[in-house]
């Protein structure tokens, strides 16, 4: 006797749904309209550096733009592809037309949507400010600068042209931003505090980066130069509000929740004085009281993220029940209890992260 088979048949897709699916399309749709443009790399450089000081250059780097985050390597490879004559990709820009309501100035200045590591990698290369390294093609030039090039490398490669995108002035912001995201989602991947900061500029993204670069937070909370440059001091200042407002409702989706919290309080409505103000208070707390500020021990040049949300946080709620609070003792810091609250297995639990924090809540009250 043998057994029957069950054949599973997909439903088909109806002609309605696919009427429907079309129509979605449609209005999902943004008309970009773009031009394509060629320029030799001298130009490019030119339009990016006159006026950089005054902030009146033609190729403009918008605030939600990563810094400069390729190593030299990379920088290097870039420019060993131009002097082999390999494709490069596009470089994207947007014409930048002051609103109205501005009643700002016209420049015709390009914001560039995607590109800035590659315009700066060729300023610092004709400025000398690059020497090449780590080249596998072009092995003898490896420890040259522009200037050490042959007069007539140098202008042919002045000559090399690359393509450029320009969206019309009708891309809006909303359209820069998006395509911002798209493209970043290729090649060197952006890390969640980039992203954050190149699709939702704002007040409280701002102040993030005011907070992530006081000087007192760099000393209480060392951070690596290579994690400076990804953001990571603001990804800490954000966590520190984030988890202090609400890290009772915290899930398992730490990104998520990180991103919830800069939604609902990223515009004017946030009062920027008085977080400012608790943000401080925290650390001018640490620094007395903590020997290490944030690390498990001087000479640290890294910080957990779970080590500074714990005492940063629980030290903020001790404060706001008792401002004038005075410790007897913070030796709880190396007890068997705070190493396991704060270790890497503890992170996305939530009745880990309520516990840790409250830990350091309730020992600076006891």
């Amino acid at each position: 006797m043998t057994k029957s088979t069950k054949i599973l048949v997909e439903p088909e897709i109806t002609n309605e749904q696919k009427e429907e699916a079309e129509l979605e399309i449609r209005e999902k749709k943004k008309v970009v309209e773009y031009d394509t443009k060629e320029y030799p790399v001298e130009v490019l450089v030119k339009k990016y550096k006159e006026g950089l000081e005054e902030d009146t250059n033609e190729l403009y780097i918008p605030d939600y733009q990563r810094e400069m985050i390729w190593e030299e390597t990379r920088q290097s490879k870039f420019i060993e592809s131009l002097l082999l004559g390999l494709p490069i990709p596009y470089i994207f820009v947007a014409d930048l037309r002051p609103k109205q309501e501005d009643n700002e100035e016209d420049l015709g200045r390009l914001e560039i949507v995607d590109g800035t590591q590659r315009i700066r990698t060729l300023d610092r290369f004709l400025n000398n400010d690059l020497k090449l390294c780590g080249l596998e093609k072009l092995k003898l030039l490896n420890d040259f600068k522009f200037s050490d090039l042959p007069l007539a490398r140098q202008r042919r490669f002045n000559r090399v042209t690359i393509r450029m995108i320009v969206l019309s002035e009708k891309a809006d912001e909303e359209t820069r931003r998006d395509m911002f995201e798209r493209i970043n989602t290729g090649s060197v991947q952006l890390n969640e505090m980039e992203k954050r900061r190149g699709i939702s500029p704002g007040p409280l993204v701002n102040l993030l980066e005011e907070l992530g670069k006081d000087s007192k937070f760099i000393k209480l909370c060392p951070i690596s130069a290579a994690l400076v440059k990804k953001r990571e001091p603001e990804e800490f200042v954000l966590r520190f509000f984030a988890y202090l407002e609400n890290y009772q409702s915290f899930n398992r989706q730490v990104n998520a929740f990180l991103n919830e919290y800069l939604e609902k309080n990223n515009d004017s409505r946030i009062n920027q004085n008085a977080m400012r103000t608790e943000f401080h208070n925290m650390l001018d707390f640490v620094e007395k009281y903590f020997p290490n500020g944030f690390s498990k021990s001087k000479g640290h040049v890294k910080t957990p993220r779970i080590r500074f949300e714990a005492i940063s946080v629980g030290v903020a709620l001790a404060l706001r029940e008792k401002p004038d609070l005075k410790p007897k003792s913070i030796t709880w810091l190396d007890s068997p209890e705070f190493k396991e609250y704060t270790t890497s297995d503890a992170s996305n639990s939530r009745p880990k992260v309520i516990r840790r924090i409250e830990y350091v809540r309730d020992q600076l009250l006891s």
